[in-house]
């Protein structure tokens, strides 16, 4: 039987270009979207390439919707071999600015989300004693960033809970997991992200307007420079993904660029991969 793997946030981005690379290399792969009239692109490629892919309904924001998707994969296929957290979104707003509502929001989709959809595969692979889980976090959840605190307190989460969950579950139950940490994505994430930065139309207000003006100005400088540098396309993080999934002792967490390398090494340096860290962890706990 095919390995099989539930991708989250699939319609776009390093979703969609997983979805695509693990089907062309012999994988059942569930996508999952929060909306299935995104997922036209998705099935153009599917039937272009005849692909073994199934788009599937899961909003990463309501465990109900989580559990009925896992439920169909294991009513399909009696197992699930790997989960890619992949759903997730940008936002660049002052604390201040943001409301209760959106506050909420930023959880909800990057870490909420992530445990979830977690708790509802752990118990098929803790049965199975094998399994994956990937979790694409970002350089956002080692290091702050200005105007993207919200964000990033979300993305330390996943960090912290990954690093946690794995200090135990993958001796015991053969569970893998990994932290995939991208700097910039050149996808839909970006355009979303600055969408949602603003205030009424206006990109912040007040005394923070100079010092977003200030950050808003890099953020353009970067994006102008080559992808080698800064943004990545999603193809070449969903390879990255997929090398993790095919190594038999994958790293607790990886960058995918060596500017996601350089600018997270002052609190990489001494244990890159997180591997030494999780010994540590574990020896001192367990």
């Amino acid at each position: 039987m095919k390995r099989n793997i539930l991708i989250t946030g699939a319609s776009t981005g390093v979703g969609f270009e997983s979805a695509i690379l693990f089907a062309r290399n012999n994988y059942k792969v569930y996508a999952s979207m929060r909306n299935l009239n995104k997922g036209l692109e998705l099935k153009k490629k599917i039937a272009a390439q005849s692909l073994d892919i199934e788009l599937i309904e899961l909003d990463v924001t309501k465990p109900e919707s989580i559990r009925k998707a896992i439920q169909h994969i294991i009513d399909n296929d009696s197992k699930i071999d790997l989960l890619l957290n992949n759903a997730g979104a940008g936002f660049a707003k002052t604390t201040e600015q943001a409301s209760e509502e959106e506050i909420r929001w930023v959880s909800d989709v990057n870490y909420h989300g992530v445990v979830f959809c977690t708790q509802a595969v752990l118990p098929f692979m803790r049965q199975q004693k094998s399994g994956q889980i990937i979790n694409i976090t970002s350089v956002g959840g080692l290091v702050g960033q200005p105007f993207n605190e919200l964000y990033c307190a979300a993305k330390f989460a996943v960090e912290g809970y990954t690093e946690a969950l794995a200090s135990y579950v993958t001796d015991a139950f053969g569970i893998k997991l990994t932290c995939v940490e991208p700097g910039g994505i050149a996808t839909e994430f970006m355009k979303s992200a600055v969408e949602k930065t603003t205030v009424k139309g206006q990109l912040a207000s007040g005394e923070y307007l100079p010092v977003f003006e200030r950050y808003f100005a890099g953020n353009q400088k970067r994006a102008s420079e080559s992808k080698e540098q800064v943004y990545q396309t999603g193809e070449e993080v969903a390879n990255i993904v997929f090398d993790v999934a095919q190594n038999p002792t994958p790293p607790l967490r990886l960058r995918t660029s060596k500017w996601a390398e350089d600018f997270c090494k002052l609190k990489t340096n001494s244990d890159p991969d997180g591997t030494l860290l999780v010994k540590q962890i574990t020896d001192s706990f367990l």
